[in-house]
């Protein structure tokens, strides 16, 4: 561990203190005189001592604040050489959904369990991708949990990128329209979204089932050969509307069948399906699919703490102790 100085200069504004002490030497000075033509007997040392020491504590906190000290030490991360965690997050309209105008909708509440569960997961190597009716990659899976909650924050949003107009699947597989698939899971499982040395490889999907083309043996076999356990995390109420200018889209009604989908994908797949209530339960299920294992060092991890708004706050504690003693 170690302090470092990010600008060593600004400490010189400690030297300020000079003014007021200066002042206060002057100002006993001549009340000494006064008490001493009066025959008056001087306050007690202590009591002239508090000022002195008050403007020399708020001089010398806010001096070292301005120095901006940095207290950093090193971390080294470890993570897990054997298993690794893919989020797939559903960006379709759909997704916009919500109870009323001003609550969250779907996609946000999928994001807000999405960091939690990789929360959960510190060890094991995490990724991001999107679902329409294609799965695309935004972050293979890594340690970094700072990366995966940018890419959260920045990459993930509706319909970006667009559906695309067709899949990488045999003809008798394709989904007969562009709308959601989730089928399109089926593609995770042959196009290299994990490293090939892990063992331990976990799915965690997080959409709102409504998808209308559904082959749920296509995707439980090509998952299953890849070895990849699927969970599915289900975001949806049947009073959820899709709201433009304000409004609720006339055109919009949600999927009624969106969670028997699920339940049938995950019989298939011989996963899980969790309601978006049950988040504690669905991490509880994340933990035991990956399991512990062996980890490896990747990397050391930077720790650092600014001291300056601290020192600075911490210079209001003599201030008010100075102002206290100026009332009395």
């Amino acid at each position: 561990m170690t302090l470092e100085f990010l600008t060593p200069p600004g400490g010189l504004i400690g030297l300020v203190v000079l003014v007021p002490l200066a002042a206060l030497f002057l100002v006993s000075r001549r009340a000494a005189r006064v008490r001493q033509a009066l025959g008056l007997p001087g306050p007690p040392v202590r009591l002239r001592l508090v000022p002195v020491l008050a403007v020399l504590a708020v001089a010398g906190l806010l001096g070292l604040a301005a120095a901006q000290p940095l207290l950093e030490s090193t971390t080294t991360r470890r993570v897990r050489s054997d298993a690794e965690v893919l989020m797939v997050i559903d960006i379709s309209r759909s997704m916009l959904a919500r109870q009323s105008l001003g609550a969250p909708s779907r996609l946000e509440r999928a994001k807000v369990a999405a960091a939690r569960l990789r929360a959960s997961l510190p060890d094991v190597p995490v990724g991001v991708a999107s679902l329409t009716n294609r799965v695309l990659p935004h972050l293979f899976p890594s340690a970094d949990g700072d990366v995966f909650r940018a890419t959260l924050e920045r990459a993930i949003s509706i319909q970006r990128p667009p559906p695309a107009s067709g899949f990488i699947l045999a003809p008798e597989e394709q989904p007969r329209n562009n709308a959601t698939s989730l089928v399109a899971l089926a593609d995770v499982g042959t196009q290299g979204f994990y490293a090939p040395a892990s063992s331990r490889r976990l799915i965690v999907v997080l959409t709102d089932g409504e998808s209308l083309e559904v082959s749920p043996q296509v995707v439980g076999r090509r998952l299953g050969r890849a070895s990849i356990d699927p969970l599915f995390l289900h975001f949806w109420a049947a009073n959820e509307r899709v709201f433009t200018q304000g409004k609720p889209e006339s055109q919009y009604r949600p999927l009624p069948t969106a969670r028997s989908i699920l339940d049938g994908l995950a019989a298939a797949t011989r996963g899980s399906v969790y309601d978006e209530t049950s988040l504690a339960a669905a991490t509880r299920k994340a933990r035991e699919i990956v399991g512990s294992g062996p980890t490896v060092v990747q990397g050391h991890r930077p720790d650092r703490i600014v001291l300056a708004p601290y020192l600075a706050a911490a210079a209001f504690i003599p201030l008010t102790l100075l102002l206290w003693r100026r009332d009395r």
